[in-house]
């Protein structure tokens, strides 16, 4: 029983973690540092539960991503609208962290899994957040935004391959850097984590089941990845409610009370 409740733990944590700018890896590796699973390869199980909240965001999104699909397939053949060319801003965006995740897999998996890495990066975001969350003139919306500053905020994505960066949070970032209304930066991180955490998932599940699973391991990952599902969804739901009317200044104060925390429990 005790392994289904940390199973679901390790879910929400996820879930929440994922879509809100304080860093999903960098959570899922201290709480490895507390809690453990019957699971054998950790990095494979981290992934499933990345796998649930990319299902959450993707059916989230669904009805926007058909109409992004249907105009970007359209624009072959010369008509682009504002859709098809979120569509293009999207795969355009995409490069960078897809180069650097497969060039740079060993380093990342190897290197900067550590727990000092993970507070750096929850200070260094968290300024970051502090400083781009004061620059005036965020009016854009996605389709605003040219190819330079579409591969700003690529380039900021594969940054996110280090614990504790924040997938969301280092794409928020560049967002609103380049001039993006603060929805708009959220909405846009969203969209990008489509193909990023699907390319991931494709090339790391298979490795969870090559070790073989026994019905009662299977069982526990069942359990977590319907907690990421349903706990990411929320998570966008109310996100983008969130940032209508607040600024993201009390999540950068999190990071930087989190880093702390860490400091003194494991430095």
């Amino acid at each position: 029983m005790i392994d289904f409740i940390v199973a679901i733990l390790f879910g929400l944590i996820q879930g929440v973690t994922e879509f809100l700018p304080v860093s999903s890896s960098g959570h899922l590796l201290l709480t490895h540092k507390f809690l453990s699973l019957p699971i054998d390869n950790e990095l494979a199980f981290d992934i499933v539960l990345h796998f649930a909240t990319f299902l959450a965001v993707f059916l989230y999104f669904l009805k926007d991503i058909v109409k992004i699909l249907k105009s970007w397939l359209k624009s072959f053949s010369g008509k682009i609208d504002e859709n098809a060319r979120t569509g293009w801003q999207i795969i355009l965006a995409t490069i960078p962290a897809a180069l650097a995740g497969y060039f740079l897999e060993d380093i990342i998996e190897n290197k900067l899994r550590s727990v000092f890495v993970v507070v750096i990066m929850l200070f260094t975001v968290a300024l970051l957040f502090i400083i781009f969350e004061k620059i005036k003139n965020k009016q854009k919306e996605i389709s605003a935004i040219n190819w330079k500053e579409t591969l700003i905020i690529g380039f900021a994505q594969s940054l996110a391959l280090i614990p504790g960066t924040s997938r969301s949070g280092i794409t928020i970032i560049a967002g609103l850097g380049v001039g993006l209304k603060r929805e708009a930066a959220v909405r846009f991180s969203f969209l990008l984590s489509l193909p990023i955490i699907l390319g991931a998932s494709i090339k790391k599940i298979p490795q969870l089941f090559d070790t073989g699973l026994s019905s009662y391991e299977f069982s526990i990952l069942l359990i977590a990845f319907c907690a990421s599902f349903i706990s990411g969804w929320l998570t966008i739901k109310y996100f983008l409610r969130f940032v209508k009317k607040h600024s993201l200044i009390s999540f950068a104060l999190y990071r930087i009370a989190l880093a702390i925390i860490v400091l003194l429990l494991f430095l």
